[in-house]
Parts: C-alpha cells; structure tokens; sequence
C-alpha cells in the first residue's frame, strides 16, 4: 500500500513538474556523476544567482522525488500526508495561476539504480549537462552489474541535452572525458590535464593563531580561460574537491554569457555545504576538517591527499565510517583507504562494521596498532575522541550518511552552539533517526 501511495504521489508531482516547465521555460542545468554532484550544484548557483533568479537543488534533492520537488519548488514531506497532499496542491496553483517563476533551474541528478537517470531524462531536457567525476570504484555502484554500467546510465544526461546545448565534463577523469566526444557544444574543465578551462598554482593558504602557530584557512587558484589568468579565493574549505566545482561554475557562467571577471569574483563570498570539507574549529585548538555529508573511494582518497598536504606539524587524526553502496568492492575499497591512511595519520578511529576493514588495511599498512580505535557506535566514538583530542590536532572526519559522523564533529566543536549552521542533516527529520 506504501508502495502504491509514494508512486501515485510521485507521479502526480512529475506531472505537475512536466507542466511547469512548459509553462514558464526555465534553462536547465542538470549536473550528474559520482561524486561532487552537490558541491558542482551550489558553485553554479553562486556564479548565476548574481545575475539571475535561479533555485537549486534543495540538499541533495537528486532522485525520480527529488527532481520534480525542485522543479515545483517544494519541500519533502518526509512520512508526513499532510505535507504531501499540500505539495500536491501547490504543484497545481504553479501550473494554473500566473507566478514568479526562476529562470534557470540546477538540478542535481542522481542514480542508485538502473533507469534512474533514464527515466528522469525523458522529460528533463537540459540546456547545460554538467559530468563531475566517477573514479576507479563509483559509489553508488552496490545496485549496477558493473562500472560499465553505471556510467552508461549517466550518460542518459548527456543524450537528453538540447541540440544546442552545451555540456561540461571533468576533463581529468578519463570516463568523463569520453562521454560526448562527437558533441560540438562541449566545454572541458581540469587541473591536470590541459583543459578550456584550467586551474593552476593550487595552494592552501594559512594564518597565525594567537598561539603564532600556522592554521590553514582556505585554498587559492588560478583559473586560465583563453589566455587570462585570474586569481580565485576559497575561504572555509580545502582540497580539490572544491577546485573542480568552482571551474564547473566559471564554465557555466561563461557559457551563459557572463564575463570571466565576474564569474571568478563571485566566489569571494562563496559558503560551501556543510560536511564537505569545511574548516571547522575545535576544542583545544584543534582543526576539524568536516567532510562528513557522504564517502566513496575517490572521495575518500581525495580527502586524505589533503590532509597529506597541511604543511602543519600538529598531529593528524583520521575518523572514517562505513561506505557504503559499494556491494562487491567493498572489503577491497576500505581496506585500500586503511592502506592508504597508515601513510598519513597518526591516529585512526574507524566506526561502523565495514570501517573495520579501514582498521585492518591501515594495520597491514604499518600502523601501530595501539593508534588504531575501532567502535560499532557513532556516540561512542564521539566520547572518545571528546578524551584525545589534543593541543591543534588536525581532525578529518568522513563516512556514509547512516555512519552519522557529524555527531562526533558536534562533540569536538569548539562552538557546539553553532552546530544548526555548520553541521549537516540538523534538520528535525535526520534527529528523529
């Protein structure tokens, strides 16, 4: 019966979404891959929101609900009808009466499982396609017979493109850069290989504490777009994971027409989502490096990269829960990422089953045994780390939503008070879980 209700509601929304778009003809960014879909999201909303009314994505509003909720403008109702019965009525003023409307719609396009992206494509049509990166080892992959597979379902995107659209790809992930290879509307983005759009002199930048000790801050770059080279600031966040997003959103706004000057300018003012690689201070002088929203291998690895590269002679603790959507791969995966954290960290903390693995591969790695702490629950790890947190500790903090790490960021917080606008899934419907 619960099935039948979500598809009914499901289907009446899509409806309802398919006339809104035909009504008011809003330009289209879908945005897909396996990780960065959220992170690419909000960079393209702070270069077009300058100049445009634009909505985004609510969250990581990226499934066959997900889209036409945005579309529609509208909230998730979670289990509640009354909420549902109310989207559904509201759908239908937006399709009837005369409404301010955006005119440029970032959609946030995901797929758990086969069809997933093929069916949303047969009624968004995008004007700009934009491909983030899949990695050795996607997520998501638990539900797909191979990575073959999966990328096929997310090329879906590209094929539902407008004939005149343009689409973006990340021109360092070789599978990205396959998809659209005969598209004449294609603009490439990189750090590593030569790209329409490159970022060079990747650097953290630092400042002194009252302690006069060295704390990193934020990242600069420089963006390289015909010739010009133009400096560009992120305050707040760390590592690549955030370069990529703001060279898909200097694409887009390109693309759209807005000049390279003010496209990179906007970035000054940029505020990343939350549990995604934000700086975030902790008790004792420590440095939380919140990346606690999701993980995958690739992100994973990418987040540890960073922490390799914080020239600061503190401490470096790690704090990994399950992957999870791995199926198959997933002993591999995380005992690939302890291998790879017995290189870096001093300490590991693993929470969650799977996370076990992460402890066994950073011990076969070479870590001594003694630094590595293994807990089932997520509070009881808090508590934990809340005991050995020590003098400017550098903490990075990564799982799967069902891990809950940012539970333990709330613990180690130096402002707890402030864990409504800085933590992820601190919404009444995640605490109830």
């Amino acid at each position: 019966m619960k099935n039948i209700l979500k598809e009914t509601i499901i289907n009446i929304l899509t409806f309802e979404a398919k006339l809104a778009i035909k009504k008011y003809k809003p330009k289209i960014i879908g945005i897909t891959g396996s990780v960065g879909k959220t992170s690419a999201k909000d960079a393209v909303y702070q270069v077009l929101a300058r100049q445009y009314f634009v909505r985004k994505s609510a969250k990581s509003f990226n499934s066959e609900i997900g889209v036409p909720l945005t579309v529609l403008g509208l909230p998730n109702g979670w289990n509640n009808p009354f909420v549902w019965l109310g989207n559904i009525v509201r759908g239908a003023a937006l399709v009837l009466l005369p409404m301010d409307y955006p005119t440029w719609l970032i959609l946030e396009i995901g797929a758990d499982r086969p069809n997933d992206i093929k069916n949303i494509t047969r009624w968004i049509k995008p004007d700009i396609a934009i491909i983030t990166r899949f990695g050795d080892l996607p997520v998501h992959i638990e539900f797909f017979n191979s990575k073959k597979q999966l990328i096929e379902e997310k090329s879906y995107l590209v094929w539902a493109l407008k004939k005149e659209g343009v689409l973006i790809v990340n021109n360092d992930d070789p599978d990205a850069r396959k998809l659209g290879s005969e598209f004449n509307g294609k603009l490439t983005v990189g750090i590593e290989n030569q790209s329409d759009i490159t970022a060079s002199h990747a650097m953290m930048s630092y400042r002194k504490d009252d302690k006069g000790e060295e704390c990193p801050v934020g990242l600069n770059f420089k963006a390289n777009f015909l010739g010009n080279s133009i400096p560009v600031s992120l305050t707040g966040v760390l590592g690549a994971q955030h370069i990529y997003p703001a060279l898909f959103g200097i694409a887009t706004g390109i693309s759209s027409g807005l000049s390279v000057l003010s496209v990179c300018d906007s970035f000054s003012k940029f505020t990343a989502a939350p549990g995604r690689m934000r700086l975030v201070p902790g008790i004792r002088n420590s440095i939380i490096i919140d990346d606690s929203y999701n993980s995958s291998p690739v992100a994973l690895e990418e987040a540890l990269k960073t922490l390799r590269d914080i020239s600061v002679k503190k401490r470096k603790i790690a704090v990994f829960g399950d992957m999870m959507e791995l199926g198959a791969y997933s002993k591999e995966a995380h005992v690939n990422a302890g291998k790879m954290t017995s290189a870096i960290c001093h300490t590991l903390i693993t929470v969650g089953l799977r996370a076990r693995d992460i402890a066994s591969g950073a011990l076969s790695g070479g870590m001594s045994e003694k630094n590595i702490l293994q807990f089932d629950n997520v509070m009881q790890a808090a508590k934990y780390m809340d005991g050995i947190i020590g003098e400017g500790d550098i903490v990075l903090v990564k799982g799967s939503q069902t891990a809950r790490l940012e539970k333990i960021v709330e613990e180690i917080m130096a402002f707890p008070r402030d864990k409504e606008k800085i933590l992820v899934r601190q919404d009444a419907a995640w605490k109830k879980r």
